[in-house]
């Protein structure tokens, strides 16, 4: 049987698609090596482990590489920081001193002020009792019973440092500054603040009542306490003996006066 192409060449287009569809499928196979590598490697558990090793390793270089640029990075702030402490260092020695300079001249202020403010305590008490003093009645003894007390006095004993580290370390610094001024406020107030009796006689005991309210009026004076009372022989005469115990109070600023001092010049 023959047969006839009457198509002219229909058969050489379909030899060139043939190979053309040839060559494609040539391409898309894997390379030789990579075909032999695989090919008496059929266990899906082996090419788990090989994925898994293949991955592990990219995964400890990009590892690698992120510590080393961050270990760069720390190398260099670190180097930054060294030079910035040499460059204050300096400065912060200078504050330092600055700052032990200003709490020393906080603790001789307050003994200043307590010294100052205690030097005319007792006239200022002799003044008062002299007034408060009614007919009749006369004092015998007039005596400090609390112990004396002075900022410079106490300021010689040790005090215990402060163990609150919490805030930044300027909030401690100014709660450290601050608790010195209040501590040297209350030893100038236990400075003023003294206890002392009066022993006395009187004939009437009604002049004894209002020698105290006298007294307890005074801007000076605070807590008239009478302790004791007695009747006894005094130039042949029986009289009341009196003993009051009371305490200073500071007074309001109203209540003090100042005078300018004038010096004459002497020629």
């Amino acid at each position: 049987m023959i047969e006839i192409n009457l198509l002219p060449g229909d058969g050489k287009k379909k030899r060139r698609a043939t190979s053309t569809a040839t060559k494609f499928e040539f391409n898309l196979k894997p390379p030789a090596w990579l075909a032999s590598l695989t090919q008496g490697i059929t266990d899906k558990y082996m090419l788990g482990a090989i994925g898994t090793a293949i991955a592990s390793g990219l995964l400890i270089a990009l590892m690698f590489i992120s510590q080393t640029a961050r270990a760069t990075m720390l190398e260099a702030r670190e180097t930054q920081a060294v030079k910035d402490s040499a460059q204050y260092g300096t400065l912060l020695n200078a504050k330092a001193k600055a700052e032990a300079t200003r709490d020393s001249l906080y603790q001789q202020i307050a003994i200043i002020k307590s010294i100052d403010d205690s030097r005319y305590l007792w006239s200022h008490l002799m003044f008062e009792i002299s007034n408060a003093l009614p007919q009749y009645t006369w004092l015998t003894e007039v005596t400090q019973t609390s112990l004396p007390k002075s900022v410079a006095v106490a300021d010689t004993v040790k005090k215990a440092a402060s163990t609150d580290s919490t805030g930044t370390p300027r909030q401690r610094a100014l709660e450290r500054d601050r608790a010195k001024r209040a501590r040297s406020d209350s030893l100038l107030a236990a400075a003023k603040d003294i206890q002392f009796k009066l022993v006395g006689h009187t004939v009437d005991i009604q002049a004894l009542t209002r020698f105290m309210k006298s007294l307890e009026a005074s801007p000076f004076i605070q807590n008239v306490q009478l302790t004791r009372s007695d009747l006894v022989q005094a130039e042949g005469k029986e009289v009341t003996e009196f003993t009051l115990a009371a305490q200073t109070q500071a007074p309001p600023p109203f209540a003090i006066k100042t005078v300018p001092l004038i010096v004459s010049a002497v020629r």
